[in-house]
């Protein structure tokens, strides 16, 4: 190999690795710490409004990685639990908390749901990424007074630790049948886009 060709092999070399490093320096990654209506329960993956808001989003220019870390039937003590690691696995620059729905539904005392909540997003600040708190709703045959101090647990969090809250994922479809599961509690195939326009719509706020 000559003095031209090693010199343009070092050329190429520098000029490849400084485009690929600025694209992804350039993409941002966010985990989505959920339960079952994020990780798809009773919907195929490719419908699951995870997957059509990161195709959605990365057509619109946006170079955004989504992590789906979502778990049908956690809690809030179960996203503890596995925060740490997938801080330290997946490196997220945002972090959306869509947890609380099952310790809702099951009953769990308002205060160890908050501290839960809490300790997720320290852990999530302390990793150096920015916690996301998704509103949770639960139906109203739970109490009024359970539900109102439960549904209030997620603007306390927002103001105590100064964090951007998302609208609840449901807001637009739980009360149609035409775009809920047979249970009632899940959302159906065609509400997934509905849901997917809903969240991209305030986490492009966000991120941009």
């Amino acid at each position: 190999m000559n003095f031209l060709e090693k010199n343009g092999l070092k050329i190429f070399t520098f000029l490849f690795l400084t485009i690929f490093y600025s694209i992804t320096a350039n993409t941002k990654t966010l985990l989505i710490l959920g339960d079952s209506i994020s990780a798809g329960y009773g919907i195929k993956e490719s419908d699951n409004w995870v997957r059509l808001m990161e195709t959605s989003i990365n057509s619109l220019g946006t170079d955004l990685n989504i992590v789906n870390s979502s778990v049908s039937g956690d809690t809030t003590i179960g996203g503890l639990s596995r925060i740490q690691s997938d801080l330290k696995e997946y490196k997220p620059d945002f972090v959306l908390i869509e947890l609380g729905g099952n310790d809702g539904m099951r009953g769990y005392p308002i205060e160890n749901i908050k501290s839960n909540l809490l300790e997720i997003s320290d852990a999530v600040i302390e990793a150096n990424a920015i916690p996301l708190i998704m509103q949770i709703r639960i139906p109203p045959n739970f109490g009024k007074r359970y539900v109102a101090a439960f549904e209030s647990i997620y603007s306390q969090i927002a103001e105590e630790k100064n964090l951007v809250t998302l609208s609840f994922l449901l807001e637009k479809v739980a009360l149609d049948e035409n775009l809920m599961q047979p249970d009632g509690i899940h959302p159906n195939t065609k509400a997934q886009p509905i849901i997917a326009n809903q969240v991209q719509e305030e986490i492009l706020r966000i991120i941009k």
